[in-house]
């Protein structure tokens, strides 16, 4: 669940108020004030971090994860904060404002960007989705653990899934894991990892 502070104020006065405390995201001038996660919902977050994490280190990626950067599509008035953002060190040198607003708007400096579904599920499915192909985030997974997407996503019936999408041609391409279907990602194509592990936290 959200709640919207409805006053419309630029990216720019938005990282100058945004608190410490709390979550928030600007949504095309909107402040949005993100609810407190559920602890499934924290779970599911943890485990994947980990599970990433473990990769770049493995592989000797110069990669990391920060706590609350932000990404900024380049010509809105919008900062999300995902559940998961994969930083590429090595390009933050080209980012304007990474330095004074731990922010970031260009694809090349993001591998990998997660969001795990809420009630407000179609800011995942709809909008986010949007904006991260935009920005050109070569993949970007939305992982439905509770299977609360629109049916076209999560199946007839519902059930949990995770889809991910790939950029291709600069448009995202949809595939959809469930069950134990192994996780084909492009940022880590040896990720040993299926859709019920990520729902029910088991390595």
């Amino acid at each position: 669940m959200t709640q919207a502070l409805s006053k419309f104020i630029t990216f720019e006065e938005f990282t100058e108020w945004r608190p410490t405390g709390g979550r928030y995201e600007l949504h095309d001038g909107v402040i949005v004030e993100m609810a407190q996660p559920l602890g499934d919902h924290e779970d599911v977050v943890g485990f994947i971090a980990g599970k990433i994490s473990f990769e770049y280190i493995r592989l000797n990626l110069p990669y990391f994860i920060p706590k609350t950067a932000l990404v900024k599509p380049e010509i809105s008035e919008s900062g999300y904060s995902p559940d998961i953002l994969l930083l590429n060190r090595t390009n933050l040198v080209n980012e304007p404002l990474w330095k004074k607003k731990s922010t970031v708007i260009y694809g090349a400096s993001i591998p990998l960007v997660v969001e795990v579904v809420s009630t407000n599920w179609d800011d995942d499915y709809y909008m986010k989705f949007g904006k991260y192909e935009s920005i050109k985030i070569p993949e970007y997974w939305i992982v439905d653990y509770l299977g609360i997407g629109a049916k076209k996503f999560t199946g007839n019936p519902k059930q949990p899934t995770v889809s991910i999408c790939q950029l291709i041609d600069d448009e995202y391409q949809i595939t959809p894991f469930r069950g134990d279907d192994r996780i084909i990602s492009l940022a880590f194509p040896e990720l040993d990892l299926t859709a019920k592990q990520i729902f029910i936290g088991q390595y």
